[in-house]
């Protein structure tokens, strides 16, 4: 049998009963779909995550505060929760060698009105250094100066979420230039908006651009209550090589500082974007492994579905493999006869669950605004996998039928 001969056969014996043939491969269709949907979705997330990570700073090592000391015991505390660094820590962290600048940092999330509209939005005290550290830029105005960190003044730079938040309502087509001057109300406080930063993207609870600026000294005063602690410090190394040096001179200038010898009852924390890339990555990798896993279930399910089908057809088709075999069909003939048809109902299930999964992803990407990523590596796998369940679930009924004796074959009603 010829190539030809055996593709026309092959063609002919899946068309002559459509709708079986397509309830056959709609698993096989639901399963790759299935699969580079979530796929893209994990892929998709995990780069998001890791540009909004970049999008923090150059060179960046946080300092968090991590764990009390109390009685000569540790007590352990949310990340964050704790006050165990202060202003002084900052001053002796920005005298080490290779250390660009330092930043500042006292935050929460506040109540903040403007004539009758309000927010909850993210404040943060910070320092002058902070646009360098984070790579933040303003659009109008000025950021906040070592001037007002020693006046504690009351002036305040907004996000663009911010200004969309306060003056969208009142003038739907706010711009920085018109917020500038403006009074806010922060816990009771009256701040004046002195600038207005760039927009850099973001969501929830990390949205850079959902966040207010005001002098450390100020929300350590109005809004903390305290002036001798800090809610994070952050450095910024002159040089992506030195980071790894400068975060261990950091994390042996705290232990001294803070009076701590044994380096894992230190209440603090170091890390730099590496680390939190490199947890993220752990993170959305496992969560995209198990979603596509649960997917794959339904593969197996379409390959048992094929290989039913299969051995229907080895069923009504006996007498037809009967004949060919008395006019001289080989074993090899007949099992290549069915494994090709077994073969085209998975290759053409997973090019139409392709086809799905794409759609599914750009729906999810268009209607929910969840990133989603699709590489060429897993379109081609999901090929590979639907040719390989053809070949596997297809190989039994393929060899049952090849071993069929022609005389009983003939004979079978």
């Amino acid at each position: 049998m010829t190539t030809k001969d055996l593709w026309e056969e092959t063609y002919n014996a899946i068309t002559v009963n459509k709708v079986r043939s397509g309830l056959t491969m709609l698993g096989i269709v639901i399963g790759i779909a299935s699969v580079i949907a979530m796929v893209a979705i994990g892929q998709g997330t995990q780069a998001s995550i890791q540009s909004s990570i970049q999008s923090l700073g150059s060179n960046l090592i946080m300092i968090m505060p991590g764990a009390q000391r109390s009685f000569g015991t540790v007590v352990r505390s949310q990340a964050g929760s704790s006050q165990t660094l202060t202003p002084e820590d900052a001053d002796a962290i920005a005298a080490l060698d290779g250390v660009a600048a330092v930043a500042r940092e006292v935050s929460g999330r506040y109540q903040v009105v403007y004539k009758g509209n309000n927010a909850n939005t993210n404040v943060i005290g910070t320092n002058a250094a902070y646009t360098s550290v984070r790579n933040l830029q303003i659009d109008q105005g000025v950021f906040i100066t070592d001037n007002d960190v020693t006046a504690s003044s009351k002036n305040a730079v907004i996000g663009a979420t911010v200004l969309q938040n306060l003056f969208a309502t009142i003038n739907a087509s706010a711009t920085p230039d018109q917020a500038l001057g403006q009074t806010i109300r922060i816990k009771g406080g009256q701040f004046k908006i002195i600038g207005v930063t760039i927009a850099k993207g973001g969501s929830g609870f990390s949205n850079q651009d959902d966040t207010i600026y005001i002098p450390y000294t100020t929300a350590q005063r109005l809004l903390v209550g305290s002036t001798a602690y800090l809610g994070e410090i952050d450095v910024q190394a002159q040089d992506q090589g030195l980071m790894t040096n400068v975060q261990s001179e950091i994390t042996n200038l705290l232990l001294s500082r803070h009076k701590i010898s044994d380096p894992t009852k230190a209440d603090f924390n170091v890390m730099n974007q590496s680390d939190i890339v490199s947890t993220a990555s752990s993170v959305t990798n496992t969560f995209t492994t198990l979603l596509a896993s649960i997917a794959a279930i339904s593969l197996l399910v379409g390959g048992i579905g094929i290989m039913n089908m299969m051995l229907t057809t080895v069923t009504e088709r006996t007498r037809e493999i009967g004949l060919r075999k008395a006019v001289g069909a080989k074993k090899r003939d007949i099992t290549m006869q069915f494994l090709a048809e077994s073969v085209m109902l998975t290759f053409t299930g997973g090019l139409m669950g392709v086809a799905l999964g794409w759609f599914i992803a750009f729906c999810i990407s268009y209607f929910a605004s969840i990133t989603t990523s699709i590489s060429w590596q897993y379109i081609l796998l999901a090929f590979g996998v639907s040719a390989a369940i053809g070949i596997i679930f297809g190989y039994y009924p393929a060899k049952r039928a090849a071993e069929l004796n022609p005389i009983e074959a003939l004979r079978y009603e």
